[in-house]
């Protein structure tokens, strides 16, 4: 089965389809809930539409700390249901629904007395035999016990005084914002109708049952009425936000929790695994992510703006204060390439320290015909997904296929491991070196063809794109016509990782990559101008809040970068 684009064809084609016809269901946020509730509907036999009004992941679902994890200091918290289910889904997503976007990683435990040893190493055999007992482990190699010498030759970078031994034990990463693409891809594939820069702004009624939204196209400004016998809230930390349009929040509320992660580059810290921490709220990751780190995270209260919540200095300072705690070489400011700060959404009223509060997720249905998801962490997006499905099938009095999405691969994932074998043959005949031949592999699997097939028929796409050269010209125009890129920071955030890699955030790249985004969305020179000029300005914003020492001030000095203004003129073409 091909896989479907998300492109701005497809997206007016999609516009019309629910202007049109009677959904079975309407899903409201296009983050990874948002998208496995789409793909677990459409798997279903259902027929399903996604409005996203923003960029897909552009919210809590791109800004994660990219790990699959089972929740190993869950289980300090005995909550062993979760953990069960965390590695069950870490298992899937490891050996059949997407290895090429989800991979091992080996983490280093430190232990500071030597009493650990035996408590922490009874926790992480408990959670090996748990991994082998509900996903086989899918290849992942058992904990092991090291000495301090041992650590220090697999983590040379540690201070000799930060440790009396370690255990090595495996976990699991992901390409967050790539992964989201990818569920909503399949979804499309299997005919769920799929778009982004759409916001519900009402909720249709008949009486007391919700049957629809009145939806906005933010790109050309077009209204349209979208009518669905069941419609599912999955907006994250926007979840009491939709609540709201139905008269009120209901029973349940939704926290935020910001988690600030730092970049740097790989030769700052001498290590050939990545490192956890216990901290005093909860715990430091130290995170191999390609020829960079990702240290994170911290854990604090949000109440401020959910669409871009504001890093402070005093939010870097204590992730740099926590991890030069046992380092040999600190990490200064200086050594900082970037920073991303994402929110995570926590079920409320549990606890008043918001890294206590559950992760666990909640399904609910507030009123006849709407259905919400909330809670839940990124590992078992798959679960809840199901679950909120269930509830749409008693909603539709039953007659639902129980759901699939457990032996349904991401698109991407069906020939990947052959064609890792093959990548040198991939390299030679499509003249790409074969470095960069496994980066596409780790970012698009099996769709890696469809890349190199607009490089054989532009071979000017082959070149690096400047002042980002992990990436390709090819892969800008692809983010536009195959996966649904409607902006500059759309590409440089979310469909690469340009704004959080590269030491000016993505500046240098900028004209050129809106330049190759101009042809296949028909922006005039003016378009092209204002999408450098509002990246620019938020990057300058960002970089301003960093230099803030809390979160009012950070976040006032965030808001002064303007949101992005299409050309209605050009906004739909394709």
């Amino acid at each position: 089965m091909t896989a479907a684009r998300i492109g701005p064809q497809e997206r007016e084609t999609a516009l019309d389809h629910m202007a049109g016809n009677e959904l079975d269901v309407l899903v409201v946020g296009g983050g990874i809930v948002g998208a496995g509730v789409a793909l677990d509907a459409v798997s279903r036999g259902l027929s399903v539409g996604l409005v996203e009004a923003r960029d897909f992941a552009s919210g809590t679902s791109s800004r994660s700390s990219k790990l699959i994890h089972g929740g190993l200091r869950y289980l300090e918290q005995l909550d062993f249901e979760l953990v069960r289910e965390a590695l069950t889904e870490r298992g899937l997503l490891l050996g059949r629904l997407a290895p090429h976007l989800v991979r091992p990683v080996p983490f280093l435990f430190p232990f500071t007395k030597h009493w650990e040893r035996p408590y922490i190493g009874a926790g992480v055999t408990l959670y090996d035999t748990l991994a082998m007992t509900f996903s086989h482990n899918r290849g992942l190699p058992g904990h092991r016990h090291l000495t301090r010498g041992g650590a220090l030759r697999m983590f040379p970078a540690l201070r000799r005084d930060a440790l009396v031994g370690a255990v090595k034990y495996w976990d699991a990463q992901v390409d967050d914002a790539r992964y989201v693409l990818a569920v909503l891809r399949t979804a499309a594939t299997y005919g769920a109708r799929i778009v982004s820069r759409v916001q519900a702004v009402g909720f249709l009624r008949e009486g007391e049952h919700v049957t629809g939204a009145d939806v906005v196209d933010l790109e050309t400004g077009r209204e349209l009425r979208v009518r669905a016998k069941q419609v599912v809230n999955a907006a994250g930390v926007w979840t009491d936000d939709i609540q709201e349009m139905v008269g009120g929040r209901g029973q349940i509320h939704v926290r935020a929790s910001k988690g600030v992660h730092l970049v740097v580059p790989r030769d700052r810290i001498q290590a050939s695994s990545g490192l956890i921490l216990r901290t005093e709220k909860s715990v430091l990751f130290v995170i191999p992510w390609g020829r960079h780190w990702i240290v994170g995270t911290t854990d604090t209260e949000w109440d401020l703006d959910k669409a871009h919540p504001a890093a402070s200095r005093t939010d870097i300072d204590y992730v740099l204060d926590h991890v030069n705690a046992v380092l040999r070489v600190p990490l200064s400011r200086d050594d900082v390439e970037g920073v991303y700060a994402g929110l995570r959404p926590l079920l409320s009223g549990e606890s008043d320290e918001t890294s206590k509060l559950s992760r666990e997720h909640v399904v609910a249905h507030p009123v006849p015909g709407l259905v919400l998801i909330a809670g839940g962490k990124y590992t078992t997006y798959r679960v809840m997904a199901k679950d909120a499905v269930d509830a749409v099938a008693h909603g539709l009095g039953g007659g639902v296929p129980e759901s699939v999405t457990d032996r349904v691969p991401l698109v991407g994932a069906d020939g990947y491991a052959a064609l890792w074998n093959q990548r040198r043959t991939l390299a030679r005949e499509s003249g790409v070196h074969v470095s960069r031949i496994q980066h596409m592999l780790r970012r698009y699997g099996s769709l890696i063809h469809e890349v190199l097939d607009l490089i054989a028929g532009q071979p000017d796409l082959r070149e690096p794109l400047a002042g980002a050269d992990d990436y390709l010209r090819a892969e800008v125009v692809y983010a536009v016509r195959y996966e649904g890129a409607r902006h500059l920071d759309d590409v440089l955030s979310r469909r690469t990782h340009v704004s959080i890699e590269t030491w000016d955030r993505g500046l240098a790249a900028a004209e050129e990559a809106a330049r190759l985004m101009a042809g296949p969305l028909g922006w005039s020179d003016g378009q092209v101008a204002r999408e450098v000029e509002y990246y620019s300005k938020r990057i300058e914003a960002e970089r301003a809040a960093q230099e803030q020492d809390n979160d009012h001030e950070a976040d006032a000095v965030q808001h002064g970068a303007p949101d992005i203004v299409p050309d209605a003129r050009t906004a739909g073409a394709s």
